[in-house]
């Protein structure tokens, strides 16, 4: 499984011969401009929420790339009634695709399309594959749901985000990862303006500090689990 940080909270993930897109936010985002959206290959776009930065460039990489949307019930019928393809979820089921198992599981923050309309409850999701099992967490304050992770799944990876003031921030993703039982962090969703610049070298010493890896990656950059 190989995992690509495409900025804020864009993940390009690849499992196998299947290329996944989490919440593609890159036209938007001039820290990304290394970044062109004709160049990426999906087969699949997860959509944790319907917050512009979350779906900014969902639609334009579902119709050149025909990769099926898998989200909420209402941010697939939105992208639905745009004729394009997708899977629908709600909090606490699972479904099997070609890729592994996929559950849809519980996020506390908002979730509203940009013209306001509504976007359905917010989101994270399990990804089961052949050999590793992470969670990305969507835009998430910490939450007791968290608990509930390991007692079903073994993670290899928790995606988090970090940025606090429209998430959690850095203590409370510590605390989070002792929710999930998984030392090893990926965070994500900060930096990209103001309100959620983080120290990047006070936030892996908080980590370290409390036994657990805090990766923060460089736009374009990757890793392989």
């Amino acid at each position: 499984m190989k995992i690509t940080f495409l900025g804020h909270a864009s993940l390009a993930i690849q499992i196998g011969d299947i290329d996944i897109l989490v919440d593609p936010f890159i036209t938007g985002n001039p820290k990304a401009s290394n970044i062109k959206i004709e160049n990426l290959h999906a087969n699949y776009i997860l959509v944790t929420h319907a917050h512009q930065d979350h779906i900014l460039d969902v639609e334009a990489i579902a119709r050149h790339t025909g990769a099926k949307i898998i989200s909420n019930y209402e941010i697939v019928n939105h992208y639905g009634a745009l004729n394009l393809e997708g899977h629908p979820m709600n909090h606490g089921g699972s479904w099997n695709f070609d890729f592994g198992k996929v559950k849809y599981v519980n996020a506390i923050h908002t979730s509203s399309f940009p013209d306001g309309s509504y976007g359905g409850q917010p989101g994270g999701f399990i990804i089961e594959g052949a050999h590793k099992n992470i969670y990305i967490a969507g835009d998430t304050a910490l939450t007791f749901d968290m608990k509930l992770i390991p007692m079903q799944t073994k993670l290899d990876l928790a995606i988090l985000p970090i940025g606090d003031n429209f998430t959690m921030g850095v203590d409370d993703a510590v605390i989070a990862s002792n929710f999930l039982e998984c030392d090893k962090i990926l965070g994500y969703h900060y930096d990209t303006f103001g309100y959620i610049e983080i120290d990047h070298d006070a936030a892996k010493k908080t980590f370290f500090e409390n036994n657990k890896e805090l990766m923060l990656l460089n736009i374009g950059e990757s890793i392989e689990l």
